[in-house]
């Protein structure tokens, strides 16, 4: 399969008239998926670029929202479950606890919550160093891969995370603050989407590559998990 890319940065065929266009020249610009989703990808990452503005917004109202990380974290994680409970399947240690109560009281549920905090931080931290943000997230994907967390579940990580904050900034939250942070917070889901592909690339290759070992770690894997 592939697609045909339109509006992107790439140079376009030269216009031929209509009764000189045979089939075969109108999918010139068909091209693989792989290269496809490369492509998409990294248009996305570049519309998805924060204005100066933007980014004043998202430090100025960060700085406010560090004195409660620990309560948002939470806050955004029992409102995720409540609203998507599907997502708890990538979760080990939530996935068998319905009761939100005891969820409101897990202590891994709070450590994963602070570290989520931490990564938003982090980010925060590298708003002007683009490149640094960039390897940061597609790391984060890249490590998701590895814990089975799939990217469908990525784009309502930052959706939970603004309506959770929004109670905290009170008069301060405006529209203007909305739009960075969603901004914000697509440009990660892109990126983490890219690193989560590329260490699925990864490990198909190695698959590809030595069949038998794959198979006897498979094996290996389960008996260890019994």
């Amino acid at each position: 399969m592939g697609c045909a890319l339109s509006g992107l940065d790439i140079e376009p065929a030269k216009a031929v008239p209509d009764e000189r266009r045979s089939a075969e020249e109108s999918t010139s610009r068909w091209i693989p998926e792989e290269e496809c989703t490369t492509a998409l990808q990294a248009t996305a990452a570049k519309s998805l670029q924060l204005s100066e503005a933007q980014k004043q917004l998202i430090q100025e109202s960060w700085r406010i929202l560090q004195q409660d990380i620990a309560r948002v974290g939470i806050i955004m994680f029992i409102r995720l479950f409540e609203t998507h409970p599907e997502c708890k399947d990538a979760f080990f240690l939530f996935r068998e606890i319905d009761d939100l109560q005891e969820l409101k009281m897990s202590k891994q549920l709070q450590a994963h919550g602070l570290r989520v905090m931490s990564f938003i931080e982090k980010s925060v931290a590298r708003l002007t160093q683009e490149d640094k943000l960039e390897q940061l997230a597609t790391d984060l994907g890249r490590s998701h891969f590895k814990y089975s967390a799939p990217p469908k579940y990525y784009q309502y990580v930052g959706v939970q995370f603004i309506d959770a904050v929004k109670p905290f900034l009170k008069e301060r939250w405006t529209l203007e603050v909305e739009e960075a942070w969603e901004g914000l917070f697509a440009h990660i889901t892109t990126l983490m989407n890219k690193g989560y592909q590329e260490a699925e690339r990864g490990s198909d290759m190695k698959k590809s590559a030595n069949p038998e070992k794959a198979d006897t770690f498979s094996i290996g894997s389960i008996q260890n998990s019994v």
